[in-house]
């Protein structure tokens, strides 16, 4: 076949598709994608097809194509979700952040190749969206600077009750970003079992603890 007919079939071809999706019903076309996504994967490892599965928050987020979603369905997945947050089970917030910087400097975990789901081995990936500590000079930028994330919300003692507003506003968000902002990016950490619960208290004392690098 000439390179010529190769671009007549070409063109004909991604004709004929959007023919198709065109006189396709919404309900139709999404059904068809669906499972056309579910045939494309398998189970393998720790890695589960059912990944695939969608919350309302995914499903109302993903076919928004990054539009604003109507008001009442914002307060409605941020309602749902908010429901879900899980406060410590011991009462105290904050752990260790030395441990917290090491987790929050770690991409590793959730990936098939992974021996175990346990949370206790997986990383928080903070880096790769925010920057943390002044020292740093390599961090993303799709979330915002978490540099003195604690001394510019005044927080001198995280204990005090002055302070308890934002550990806990801090702690929701780290549990559930969703109960927040419906369409978030950021990993819904507690609510999708990514860390567990001393994993979480460490993170929280890099975000707050006055001695904390975050905060110098």
């Amino acid at each position: 076949m000439s390179t010529r007919h190769r671009i007549l079939a070409t063109l004909a071809l991604g004709g004929v598709v959007a023919g198709c999706a065109t006189l396709m019903p919404g309900a139709a076309l999404d059904a068809r994608v669906d499972a056309m996504m579910k045939a494309s994967f398998r189970d393998q490892g720790i890695a589960r097809v059912d990944r695939l599965n969608q919350d309302l928050a995914n499903e109302a987020c993903s076919e928004a194509l990054g539009r604003d979603l109507p008001e009442k369905l914002v307060k409605q997945i941020e309602a749902e979700n908010m429901k879900t947050v899980k406060l410590p089970s011991d009462g105290r917030f904050l752990g260790d952040f030395k441990r917290g910087e090491a987790i929050a400097q770690s991409g590793r975990g959730m990936t098939w190749t992974d021996p175990s789901a346990d949370p206790a081995g997986n990383g928080g990936n903070c880096y790769n969206c925010h920057a943390l500590a002044k020292a740093e000079i390599s961090y993303g930028t799709i979330g915002p600077s978490l540099h003195n994330y604690g001394k510019l919300r005044g927080v001198t003692d995280p204990s005090s009750p002055a302070a308890r507003p934002i550990v806990e506003y801090t702690w929701g968000k780290l549990w559930n970003t969703r109960a927040y902002n419906a369409c978030s990016n950021m990993p819904r950490f507690g609510h999708m079992g990514l860390l567990d619960e001393q994993q979480l208290k460490d993170v929280m004392a890099l975000l707050l603890d006055p001695r904390s690098p975050v905060n110098q």
